[in-house]
C-alpha cells in the first residue's frame, strides 16, 4: 500500500485538474536502458568509468545538465561528443523499456474521470516522441515538455510552460515522480508533489522535499485521489477503457 505522509507538511489541493508525470522511473522502467546508453557512449570515447549508483542519479536530469554532473568541467565540443554518442546507443540499443505494471491502465483510468494528464521529462523531444508512439500513449497527454527545448529539472520552467499552455493554476496541479530533481521542480512551480518510491531515488531522499504521498505503485495514485476527496469513487465503478488493456 502507499505510504502517506503527514498532511500538516504539505497541502492537500482542494481540485485537481492537471496531473503531471515524469516519464523515465515513474511510467516507464527504463534505467537499464539509460545506464546500458551511458556506458556505450563513455566507452566510445575513453572515458574513466562512472559507478552505477552515479549513473542512476542522473536519471531525470537532462542530457547536458548529466553530462556536467558525470564529467564537470568539459567543454561544449565535448558535450556535443558525448550527446551523439549517448543517443545512438539509445536509439540503436537493444534492451527495450517496458511500461511499469499498472500505468497504461491508471493513464487511461484518470483520463476518464476527466483529469488533464501531462508529461515533464527530461528525456529529449526525440526520445519521448519515440517512446510515446511505441506504447501508443501520444494521444493520453494534453501537454509534454522535454529537457532539450526548456529548462532541465529541477528548474520550475517546463511545468510553469505546461500550466501557461494548459491554462491551469498551479494549485490545481499534481506533479508525479520518482527523482528529487521532480519534487524540487513541482515545489518552485507551486505544484503539489507525489512520490513513487520504486525509480531510481531512495524514498528516504524522496520524503525530504516532503510529497503529499508516496506511492509504492503508480496505480495506488487513483486510491489516494479517491482518499484526499479529489476523484469521485463512484467513477471507479466501471473497469478501465478497453483501450487500456
Amino acid at each position: 500500500m502507499h505510504s502517506m505522509v503527514d498532511r500538516k507538511k504539505g497541502r492537500t489541493p482542494e481540485k485537481v485538474q492537471l496531473i503531471v508525470f515524469d516519464w523515465d522511473g515513474t511510467l516507464m522502467d527504463s534505467e537499464t536502458q539509460i545506464v546500458h546508453a551511458l556506458y556505450a557512449a563513455i566507452d566510445d570515447l575513453e572515458l574513466e568509468r562512472r559507478s552505477i549508483d552515479q549513473c542512476r542519479n542522473i536519471i531525470g536530469l537532462g542530457l547536458r545538465e548529466a553530462i556536467d554532473t558525470l564529467y564537470p568541467g568539459r567543454d561544449e565540443a565535448f558535450r556535443r561528443r558525448f550527446v551523439d554518442r549517448y543517443r545512438h546507443h539509445w536509439f540503436a540499443d537493444t534492451h527495450t523499456s517496458e511500461l511499469f505494471p499498472g500505468a497504461r491502465e491508471t493513464l487511461h483510468l484518470l483520463k476518464e474521470c476527466g483529469f488533464e494528464l501531462a508529461i515533464a521529462t527530461g528525456k529529449g523531444r526525440t526520445g519521448l516522441n519515440k517512446v510515446l508512439l511505441a506504447t501508443e500513449l501520444e494521444t493520453v497527454f494534453s501537454a509534454t515538455r522535454c529537457s532539450d527545448e526548456t529548462q532541465s529539472k529541477p528548474h520550475p520552467q517546463m511545468l510553469l510552460e505546461i500550466l501557461r499552455e494548459l491554462d491551469i493554476e498551479a494549485h490545481r496541479a499534481l506533479m508525479v515522480g520518482d527523482t528529487e530533481y521532480d519534487l524540487a521542480m513541482a515545489v518552485e512551480a507551486g505544484v503539489a508533489p507525489i512520490a513513487v518510491s520504486y525509480g531510481v531515488h531512495e524514498r528516504e531522499r524522496l520524503l525530504e522535499h516532503r510529497p503529499l504521498a508516496c506511492l509504492d505503485n503508480i496505480s495506488e495514485l487513483v486510491d489516494w485521489l479517491a482518499e484526499a476527496n479529489l476523484l469521485d469513487p463512484g467513477l471507479l465503478s466501471q473497469p478501465p477503457l478497453a483501450a487500456a488493456d
